[in-house]
């Protein structure tokens, strides 16, 4: 008798980077009901190319449900020794079920088995899934010149002034010279 399938995070296949925009435009949708971020559920998704270089990359993660049907994705990348988290999305029927939290404990565990320093993201400072949700996983402010240069770029996109920080999860200490 085959066991039954269960929900599951794996990395994602190459034919798969065409399904991740509609997954990140399905969990845009909350931000609906954040007064001045309602703009951003209409918002143009990260492309598939971007997807497809990321999953090349082995970087990327799916949620599989028990259908086998993609409900969530982190997209990633490395920049020397850290494990930058582009994006996390997960439809809104499965948010509110850990998901988010078991991908970015997913690059976490990746960034550690790769030895990197840390794993960094910029992300909104007052939304409750956003930098909050990231400090109850363990990540702090944080800044360097490539990620002030990320969040003038967003800032440069449309996002308010000082709506965004820079975070970083430290997996790793600095080798003792």
């Amino acid at each position: 008798m085959a066991a039954e399938p269960c929900a599951h995070i794996r990395l994602a296949r190459a034919q798969e980077a065409g399904l991740l925009p509609a997954i990140e435009h399905c969990a845009a949708q909350a931000f609906r009901s954040i007064e001045g971020l309602g703009w951003l559920a209409d918002a143009a998704s990260i492309s598939v190319e971007c997807h497809l270089q990321w999953i090349a990359l082995s970087s990327c993660w799916v949620v599989v449900d028990t259908h086998g049907q993609l409900q969530g994705f982190l997209s990633a990348e490395r920049f020397g020794d850290d494990l930058h988290i582009h994006e996390v999305s997960v439809a809104q029927p499965q948010q509110g079920q850990s998901w988010g939290r078991r991908l970015v404990e997913t690059a976490i565990h990746h960034a550690r088995t790769q030895q990197l320093r840390a794993v960094t993201l910029t992300t909104f400072k007052h939304v409750p899934w956003n930098a909050p949700f990231y400090r109850r996983l363990g990540f702090e402010p944080h800044t360097d010149q490539r990620l002030e240069n990320t969040l003038a770029a967003e800032y440069a996109q449309g996002f308010a002034a000082g709506s965004r920080c820079a975070m970083a999860y430290k997996v790793v200490g600095p080798n003792p010279s």
